[in-house]
């Protein structure tokens, strides 16, 4: 038992240094994140460095190392979808304006992996490559978490406390009112809840069982999200969602 339960701090502290890319995360801040103690934090932050897997850099912030490359590499030709939704992704900032993103589902989060500007000067720059939330935060998470059953949305929410660590927008009578609208109209609507005057939308990736796997979001500033335009970015979302949706392997030819 205590080897796994090393093995989960250990992944817990690359995912800490994983989301302050590529700036880096102090030790500090890994122990915050993971909730481990600063002493344990910094003993697997080195021994993670002896591997490979973190570089430290001269101010003493952590990165993520060689060895971590080298196994998003091999893993990458079951797992990168990067070929298939970078071009969508590219289409939504042109046809748009607005910064466009694809983020996937891992667990209780949703990770940025496609990030595409847009060519409005004034940008949000609440979501970037790397970028971690949990599910019912920034517009990726909230569709993701409307879409995936309603127990395990619950289980979720019981147990993720969002509002302690992203205000008390994310209360759960005020998000389930939002997950219940994003059910309604099919894709979520974030109205600078993250970061004041910095909107977002997104429309679910379901593979075909029909399961939300990512999410196709479009970020901005809020003069750029007015009544009138909402559910025309909304459709354009879902229409680009499911065209990714609908190219994805079928899920019982991936990795499980």
């Amino acid at each position: 038992m205590a080897t796994v339960e090393l093995v989960g701090k250990a992944t817990a502290v690359l995912r800490a240094v994983a989301a302050c890319e590529p700036s880096g995360a102090s030790t500090t801040e890994v122990a915050r994140r993971t909730g481990l103690p600063r002493a344990t934090a910094h003993r697997l932050l080195h021994a993670l460095a002896d591997e490979g897997f973190l570089d430290r850099a001269v101010d003493a912030r952590w990165t993520l190392g060689p060895e971590a490359y080298l196994l998003g590499v091999a893993a990458a030709p079951r797992h990168d979808v990067s070929a298939r939704a970078q071009p969508v992704v590219r289409e939504l900032a042109l046809a748009t304006g607005e910064s466009a993103f694809y983020s996937v589902r891992r667990g209780a989060e949703t990770v940025c992996l496609i990030a595409e500007e847009g060519s409005f000067p004034l940008r949000s720059h609440v979501l970037h490559v790397g970028k971690r939330f949990p599910l019912g935060v920034a517009s990726a998470g909230l569709i993701i978490l409307a879409l995936v059953p309603e127990p395990e949305a619950a289980r979720h929410l019981e147990h993720a406390d969002l509002a302690a660590h992203h205000g008390p927008a994310h209360a759960t009578p005020a998000l389930a009112d939002r997950l219940a609208e994003a059910r309604r109209v099919g894709y979520a609507v974030n109205p600078g809840l993250v970061v004041e005057g910095s909107w977002g939308l997104a429309a679910a990736v379901l593979d075909d069982r029909g399961r939300p796997v990512g999410a196709l979001s479009l970020t901005g500033v809020e003069s750029r999200f007015p009544a009138s335009r909402v559910p025309e970015l909304g459709a354009l979302l879902m229409r680009a969602a499911h065209r990714l949706g609908t190219d994805a392997p079928p899920s019982g030819a991936r990795a499980r």
